[in-house]
């Protein structure tokens, strides 16, 4: 009879191991969500088709799945460089609403030449963003408060902050909703000329590229590591702990609030209630999957990116429900979890022939 057994992580589950773990996950998890949307009535014919041919191997549908990825890149990355840390920022929603909110109102009041107005947008966007953050990690090093409560908390508060506005001086007077005019042209980015596909996108893979250099390849990366397995220890043996978790939270922060900004200024063209929603679940997610390595997170990114692409399709073509997408979305995303932890984790059972 089973009494006991034992969790042990590897030491090193090597590359190889890993990406098999990615893949068995995902066609396991996209197996039980095909059930899910057959179950529903989706034609089984038309799910490699929506999921697999209009997402990847179509233009127009490679240009929505780049799209959306842009942002998911930019929240994946701020997850991730906090978890380096061990702080669990779970306020990326309301870092993107102020960092939305600061872009707003540089595009707003025309602040600076009209050159630089997308560029002073996006630095205020990241400014806000990191300052939001910032008393949450004071609160904790300074009296012990716990970094999930005060970030959740001051999602509320940013979205809060928008219905003010977007109700308030900021609404367009010409609209019965409540949105903003749309931002002049000079505080919107350029379109590649693939579908909806704009330079935001290449912001954000520069900003991957330079923070993998910066947790990968320098001593900020050494350090940040340290500071993940023990804090403690980190700080006993004379390492910047202060400076290094203080350049990394408000990075976290920062990168959420430029993720708000690229989504105003590559999409939406203007500020609404719309602006964030299920950024928190998916950063967590990417970051996780990508095991806080900048370079995994652009490739989980995107493919988290197409899932919601053909989901969406799924929605508007074939009517299905939203609490269904939701579902399935988790089965797969579960899958890709749990053959993840079993490629990093082995399970060990006690002898029980001694004695």
């Amino acid at each position: 009879m089973l009494n006991s057994a034992y969790l042990i992580r590897r030491q090193d589950p090597g590359a190889i191991r890993t990406a098999l773990g990615y893949i068995f996950g995902l066609l396991i998890g996209l197996g039980l969500s095909a059930a899910i949307l057959i179950s529903v009535g989706v034609p089984a014919a038309d799910l490699l088709q929506e999921f697999i041919v209009q997402t990847f191997m179509t233009s127009d549908g490679m240009a929505q799945t780049m799209t959306s990825a842009a942002p998911l890149i930019l929240v994946g990355l701020a997850s991730a460089i906090a978890m380096r840390i061990r702080f669990w920022n779970i306020g990326v929603e309301g870092q993107m609403w102020i960092g939305a909110i600061a872009a707003t109102w540089v595009a707003l009041h025309q602040i600076g030449p009209p050159s630089l107005r997308l560029p002073i947008g996006l630095a205020a966007a990241f400014a806000a963003g990191a300052l939001s953050i910032w008393p949450w990690l004071w609160m904790k090093t300074r009296y012990g408060v716990n970094e999930v409560i005060t970030t959740l908390l001051s999602a509320n508060i940013a979205f809060l902050l928008v219905q003010h506005l977007l109700f308030g001086v900021w609404r367009d007077p010409s609209n019965s909703f409540p949105i903003t005019v749309e931002f002049p042209l000079e505080s919107q980015f350029s379109m590649l000329g693939w579908g909806q596909v704009h330079m935001g996108l290449g912001l954000a893979l520069a900003i991957a590229i330079l923070i993998y250099f910066l947790l990968e390849r320098s001593p900020f990366g050494y350090i940040a590591n340290a500071i993940g397995f023990n804090r403690r220890t980190a700080m006993q043996t004379g390492l910047p702990v202060v400076t290094v978790s203080l350049i990394a939270t408000l990075s976290s922060g920062g990168l959420s609030g430029v993720a708000g900004a690229v989504i105003l200024s590559g999409t939406e063209h203007r500020l609404s209630q719309a602006l964030s929603s299920g950024y928190l679940f998916s950063a967590i997610v990417i970051a996780y999957l990508a095991r806080s390595r900048p370079i995994w997170v652009v490739f989980v990114a995107i493919m988290l990116a197409a899932i919601y692409t053909a989901d969406n399709v799924l929605k508007v073509f074939y009517g299905v429900s939203e609490a269904v997408i939701v579902l399935a979305q988790g089965t797969v995303l579960m899958s890709v979890l749990t053959a993840s932890f079993f490629s990093a984790y082995t399970i060990r059972f006690p002898d029980t022939s001694e004695g």
